[in-house]
């Protein structure tokens, strides 16, 4: 039967590569199998001679910029190991009352104490993504994802995607003012104008950190 599939796809122009076993059975083999293509009309052209195949049924398709994207680009990692109860106590409660009194008595220490200073808020409200326009938060949030891996890779800088459901440009200006304290500075990222340059304007009087877009 796999011959029979791979002769399809070279037949068709497909370049075939991995091939791995995900489920055998007595009756049945199911496979994951990569295949290069030429673009998405070529890849549909595979796909539909391959699932005309008797006895063939095609599960899923996806593709390599799918698959980049599964459970996101960015994560969080601890710089310090929690592997003692000693480590857990200076990290977390009890000993971090000690660092929270500091920050407490003088807000400034924030930014040698906290993850504050090597922080960026990515923020958008999804209303003029480039190539993309007004796709709305969620749709944005790749886009944000992409920006915040620029910020690490060439800056070293810890960036987070902040993606909002409104387009007021007040609402937009009040939330940003309530997540500042927790970073270093904000990016304004794919807000349409003219309201983009009302929100900068606006936080920038408002913030002791940079606002850029």
């Amino acid at each position: 039967m796999f011959a029979r599939i791979a002769s399809v796809i070279g037949r068709h122009g497909g370049d075939l590569g991995a091939v791995d076993i995900v489920a055998p059975s007595a009756k049945t083999m199911t496979r994951d199998i990569t295949v290069r293509a030429r673009g998405d009309a070529h890849q549909e052209e595979i796909v539909e001679a391959v699932r005309s195949l008797p006895q063939v049924r095609v599960q899923h398709v996806s593709d390599r910029v799918t698959l980049l994207h599964l459970g996101g680009k960015i994560a969080i990692r601890n710089k310090i190991p929690l592997t003692t109860r000693d480590a857990l106590s200076m990290a977390y409660t009890p000993g971090v009352a000690r660092v929270c009194d500091m920050i407490a008595a003088d807000r400034r220490k924030a930014w040698q104490l906290t993850i504050k200073g090597n922080s960026v808020a990515v923020v958008t409200d999804g209303s003029a993504v480039l190539g993309l326009g007004n796709i709305g938060p969620e749709a944005a949030m790749p886009v944000m994802e992409g920006k915040a891996m620029l910020f690490k890779e060439f800056g070293d800088i810890d960036a987070y995607p902040i993606c909002l459901r409104t387009r007021d440009p007040q609402a937009i200006i009040e939330t940003v003012t309530h997540l500042a304290p927790g970073f270093g500075g904000i990016n304004l990222e794919d807000i349409a104008a003219p309201q983009c340059f009302e929100i900068e304007e606006a936080l920038q009087k408002r913030l002791d950190i940079p606002v850029f877009h």
